[in-house]
């Protein structure tokens, strides 16, 4: 018996609905796995600045404590002792 021509317009019709959602599906899977994986690598991005900040932040401070520990000059370093001789020795 054969189908009618209404029957098989139905089926073709089923098949291509079927299709169609499969392939919407598929679209909204890969558009929503874009989105995690922007969100991932933004977050990865977030941290590693963050982590950078407080690197330098944390480089900047060492550096400026070790300026001020460091002294300019002292006292002791202006005055070197110079090997002594008989003839430096003068007296007035």
């Amino acid at each position: 018996m054969e189908k009618s021509a209404k029957s098989r317009a139905e089926i073709k019709f089923a098949a291509t609905q079927k299709r169609d959602q499969q392939f919407l599906n598929e679209k909204e899977k890969a558009q929503q796995e874009l989105v995690e994986r922007v969100a991932k690598l933004r977050a990865l991005r977030l941290a590693k600045e963050a982590a950078d900040k407080e690197a330098a932040e944390q480089a900047a401070a060492e550096k400026a404590v070790a300026k001020k520990k460091k002294p300019l000059r002292s006292a002791k370093g202006l005055s070197r002792k110079l090997p002594e001789t008989k003839d430096q020795h003068v007296h007035i």
